[in-house]
């Protein structure tokens, strides 16, 4: 079954209300999405949402990368996915947003003509996941409040932004554990605010709040800092930004410096590095979290399908679906207590298509 075309369009994503983490706030996105469609007429669907700060791409960048690959794509079997997937690796380095737009596309349309939903083509049986929520960045007392109604709206889990400064900070994780109770888990997440001295300072002030993990404590590069925080603190520290690929992955664990691991279809490029960044983390012992950046339906559904087929991937922050005014995927992905109940339709289970006509 050839690949016979590859469209994208760009969708600028508005969120209800901007949304502060330690180095930026964010009001939209301009996300390229893109359909790769088969000589029989089946369609597959992908998202890319761009970060300067993160994979180093604008929507500008993604769509050059689109428009060089498009014609590597057009006239490949989708059944030989992995080699086509493999080849937009070797041939431009980084883009890992746009990769992952492919990627995303190509595994839809490969789940379709196999007529299965995309987590049982990869291997899973169950269709079901609970995602966290996260409070961004604002008044304490607000951050209190949205706490209070997402736990009032059934969610048993809260990831807490945080990156103020040291006082603000602890702050934070003490009033939003004082207004949702020791019933909750909470999740900390520094997005690289602060240094490794400051972090274990912070950390062991926080450890009476039962926290979780804590995440990117200190700067994306500073591998060493990592392992510096991790070998002091008795809370499990989470590497993000500081992991892109699988390469990375293996660098970290090879130093000892973390715990688990963030993985973001954004960030590796995909679904095939997603899965290694997994499969390098279990067989040295360390858990894996999914996550996301402002992403709709489509992409949050992909990287849910992923999650339920690969056993290491345990943790998951699934929500940014929530923060948007205007997702443009059919149907949109339901919350319930938390919970997300996948499509059994074949492919990921959702449409773009109202963005491409």
């Amino acid at each position: 079954m050839k690949i016979v075309d590859l469209k994208w369009a760009v969708y600028r994503l508005e969120n209800i209300q901007p949304f502060r983490i330690a180095y930026g706030v964010s009001e939209a996105s301009n996300n390229i999405y893109v359909k790769v469609t088969l000589e029989d007429g089946t369609e597959g669907f992908g998202e890319a949402c761009g970060s300067r700060r993160v994979t180093g791409e604008v929507y500008e960048t993604i769509i050059s990368f689109l428009k060089i690959v498009a014609e590597q794509i057009v006239g490949e079997s989708i059944f030989n996915i992995n080699r086509v997937i493999e080849s937009l690796y070797k041939n431009i380095k980084g883009n890992t947003a746009a990769k992952a737009a492919l990627d995303i596309a190509l595994h839809d349309a490969w789940a379709k003509a196999l007529s299965q939903p995309l987590y049982k083509a990869l291997g899973g049986q169950v269709n079901v996941v609970e995602s966290d929520y996260t409070i961004g960045i604002k008044n304490i007392d607000e951050m209190c409040k949205e706490a209070q109604n997402f736990v009032e709206r059934g969610f048993k889990k809260l990831k807490i932004k945080v990156g103020v400064n040291p006082q603000t900070d602890l702050d934070i994780v003490k009033r939003i554990r004082e207004s949702v109770g020791y019933d909750i888990e909470l999740r900390v997440d520094a997005n690289q605010a602060w240094s490794p001295k400051t972090a274990v300072k912070l950390i062991k002030r926080m450890e009476r709040y039962e926290i979780e993990f804590v995440e990117q404590p200190v700067p994306a590069w500073d591998y060493s800092g990592l392992k510096f925080v991790k070998d002091r603190v008795d809370v499990p520290i989470t590497a993000d930004e500081s992991v892109l690929t699988s390469r990375d992955a293996l660098n970290l664990i090879r130093m000892d410096a973390v715990d688990l691991i963030n993985i973001k279809l954004m960030k590796c490029g995909g679904i095939k590095e997603a899965i290694k960044i997994a499969h390098v983390a279990e067989a040295a012992g360390i858990k894996c979290m999914i996550g996301c950046m402002n992403e709709s339906s489509l992409s949050i559904a992909a990287a849910a399908h992923l999650a339920m087929s690969t056993k290491n991937i345990v943790y998951y922050d699934l929500d940014s679906p929530l923060m948007l005014k205007n997702d443009p995927s059919e149907p949109k992905l339901r919350y319930e207590k938390g919970v997300i109940k996948l499509s059994d339709q074949p492919g990921i289970g959702i449409s773009v298509e109202k963005v491409f006509s």
